[in-house]
């Protein structure tokens, strides 16, 4: 009991139905003594939830006169917290559609009051029979994105129910986002500043295969995309990596040029002896591998400082980065090799097509592989 004490419990609402008081009845039946609701600028038709509400002890009604969006429910909940109750332990968010029971809204907070810094996700079983198509594919298809933009492998990504140690709540006040995506922001924020999380399984419960739901489905969507494509770590890093690449292209082609001028004459294009007498060298064939190994250099030390921020030492990620560079030129090599033969191409602009396939997935690979591998260890 004293826990309950010590938490909020926040619905953001717009136009609810008579499943919102169900909500708040459960919660003061179960003993819970901070109740904050949002009135997310609903109607006139749908006050009456929330005048009921107002009759309770305990509960606090907050409104916007506008339609504001979920998002912008939350961080004016979170803001009232914080300047109301500074000494709570944490708050959970709760959707008003009846969804949640309140079993489950108490084994997150248990869960997040004993592990004190720890943010708790209530997570959906998308498998059972009683899940809207819809919803189940969108969730698949936003936790698979999750997992490969962002790193993080979370069941439900679409759950309204947390709980939030309230020593987090003014880094999500400060989060941008006003409607549905500022839930995907707050679990990108998560990865961000590495605050620790654990998921907790809930009921699956959908009611009327979620009618009342106001999440537009393209509209909402594309919002909660973009923001893992603009807030992604792993794509931000993937930009960055190929601006690297992108300026290390152009200081090769720069050097490559200055020393074709630098070496003219000097170098005749007859053979010239190395390694046994086996090798024509010519003054191109000199000025592409100098230009090769500085574009690599300016390339290595983009990548170590700012593109991975890699805390490992130079000796380790240098040997690791040549390593990579030389398997590269042989796997890249060989694979253009047996496209243009298997498929037997002819034509020069096939086969620069086909080195350009080759060139973009070995570029996503070796960005893989130094993300993995040569720069691994704790960012700076």
């Amino acid at each position: 009991m004293e826990s309950i004490e010590n938490v909020a419990i926040i619905i953001p609402s717009l136009n609810p139905d008579e499943k919102l008081m169900k909500v708040v009845s459960g919660l003061i039946e179960a003993g819970y003594k901070k109740i904050v609701l949002v009135n997310d600028g609903s109607n006139s038709e749908h006050e009456a939830p929330f005048e009921e509400a107002k009759k309770h002890k305990g509960c606090v009604v907050l409104k916007h006169e506008v339609n504001r969006g979920k998002g912008a429910g939350l961080k004016t909940a979170f803001k009232y917290i914080t300047e109301t109750w500074p000494d709570l332990c944490g708050v959970v968010t709760v959707d008003g559609d009846n969804q949640h029971t309140v079993k489950d809204i108490t084994v997150c907070k248990d869960e997040m009051v004993k592990l004190k810094d720890t943010i708790v996700i209530g997570c959906r079983a998308f498998d059972s029979g009683n899940v809207p198509a819809r919803s189940a594919f969108g969730n698949n298809v936003t936790r698979k994105a999750f997992r490969l933009f962002c790193g993080m492998d979370i069941t439900d990504t679409q759950t309204g129910l947390r709980a939030i140690p309230l020593r987090y709540l003014q880094t999500l006040i400060e989060l941008k986002g006003d409607r549905f995506e500022y839930e995907t922001r707050m679990l990108l924020i998560m990865k961000e500043q590495e605050m620790p999380w654990v998921e907790v399984p809930i009921e699956t419960v959908y009611i009327e295969e979620n009618r009342t739901s106001h999440f537009n489905p393209v509209k909402d969507s594309i919002k909660i995309y973009a923001s893992i494509f603009k807030y992604s770590p792993i794509v931000r890093k993937l930009a960055k990596f190929a601006v690297s690449s992108g300026v290390s292209f152009v200081v090769e082609y720069i050097i490559f040029w200055i020393m074709l001028k630098l070496l003219k004459g000097r170098i005749t294009e007859n053979e010239v002896a190395i390694f046994a007498s086996t090798v024509a060298v010519t003054t191109a064939t000199y000025a592409n591998v100098i230009a090769r190994i500085c574009s690599s250099v300016v390339n290595y030390s983009i990548n170590h400082k700012v593109v991975f921020k890699s805390a490992a030492s130079h000796r380790q990620t240098v040997v690791r980065y040549y390593i990579l560079c030389v398997c590269q030129l042989i796997v890249g090599t060989a694979l253009l090799t047996l496209i243009v033969s298997l498929f037997r191409v002819d034509a020069d602009f096939m086969k620069t097509l086909c080195k350009f396939v080759v060139d973009v997935t070995l570029f996503l690979l070796s960005f893989n592989i130094q993300r993995k591998w040569v720069f691994a260890g704790k960012q700076r």
